[in-house]
């Protein structure tokens, strides 16, 4: 179990502790990249892999080993994984587990299904082996700045003895409940989230269309009873705020077909206990037609764009 001398690493762990208590990090996307490189700058030994070459070789380059596929990980006391959706968690623990992964705990920082979180839990619990789903909220600058919000579903024990890395990658962890929960947490953000980016590209696209100053409205917006993370801190409409997508052409951020699939995850979910989720339907119809626009790279915030008639070649 990691000492808690770990939290909040000021210093470079010694070699001897540091292979003791390596990190496999799978999944180096926007996301991924940035808190295996937070880890890394804390002394944490990490070993990773992802599909993309330039990726794993920019982690290489500061200072982690790199595995060359997901069996060579089995040495990793700690598995971390940021994937993009349940099928590639599922096809990763399974292809660990038969290698012969020699490691106690599992963190998968995905978002995926609920139920199949928690069937992943109990498939580890009976291998011996600890897991917490550990969803993050705060984006990409967050990840970048070491901020993101934890929301952690598992046994206190298991959440106890890997907290050290969650608050060297993240400032706010929170323990939600049991396996599933932490992910049923970020479906009902990412709903809320998705609903309100829509909510604010729209009235930034009527105020613009009426001849109102975009960076006025904002301003008004965000001092007002309609401030909201998608208005004052990720403002889709270009030039209001420095550092968001929305200024380097919707590039960096969160796709808009990650937003899609998250939508489809948490209508589902719903579903499944009949709770009603209109606005999450018309949100989810909303970016399944960006999506055949070709829009699905682009970040969520492009919804402004589509909303706008600005669709590349296509027509909106």
């Amino acid at each position: 179990m990691l000492s808690r001398n770990l939290h909040k690493l000021t210093r470079p762990l010694s070699t001897s502790t540091r292979a003791a208590h390596s990190v496999g990090f799978i999944g180096l996307g926007n996301m991924g990249a940035y808190m295996a490189s937070n880890l890394l700058s804390s002394g944490v030994s990490v070993k990773a892999f992802d599909l993309n070459p330039e990726a794993v070789n920019d982690l290489k380059q500061k200072g982690a080993t790199v595995a060359d596929s997901v069996e060579s990980m089995t040495d990793c006391e700690t598995i971390i994984t940021m994937l993009p959706s349940s099928p590639h968690v599922q096809a990763t623990v399974t292809t660990l587990l038969n290698a012969g992964w020699e490691g106690k705990t599992w963190i998968d920082s995905s978002t995926i299904d609920p139920i199949v979180s928690k069937n992943l839990g109990e498939a580890l619990a009976k291998e011996g082996k600890g897991k917490i789903d550990a969803p993050v909220s705060g984006g990409v600058k967050g990840a970048a700045a070491g901020t993101l919000t934890f929301m952690v579903g598992g046994e206190s024990s298991t959440l106890d003895a890997v907290k050290p890395y969650l608050e060297t990658m993240g400032a706010n962890i929170v323990h939600c409940g049991a396996n599933g929960s932490g992910q049923t947490a970020k479906l009902c953000n990412n709903l809320a989230m998705a609903i309100q980016m829509v909510g604010t590209a729209e009235a930034l696209n009527m105020g613009d269309s009426l001849g109102l100053d975009p960076k006025i409205l904002a301003g008004i917006m965000n001092t007002s009873t309609s401030r909201c993370w998608s208005s004052d801190s990720y403002n889709p409409y270009p030039g209001v705020l420095e550092g968001v997508p929305a200024g380097n052409d919707y590039e960096g951020g969160f796709g808009s077909s990650l937003m899609l699939k998250d939508l489809g995850l948490a209508t589902s979910a719903a579903g499944a206990v009949k709770s009603a989720t209109p606005l999450g339907n018309a949100t989810k119809e909303i970016y399944t037609m960006m999506e055949s626009m070709d829009m699905g790279k682009k970040d969520f915030g492009a919804v402004l764009q589509f909303l706008k008639g600005n669709c590349g070649n296509k027509k909106c």
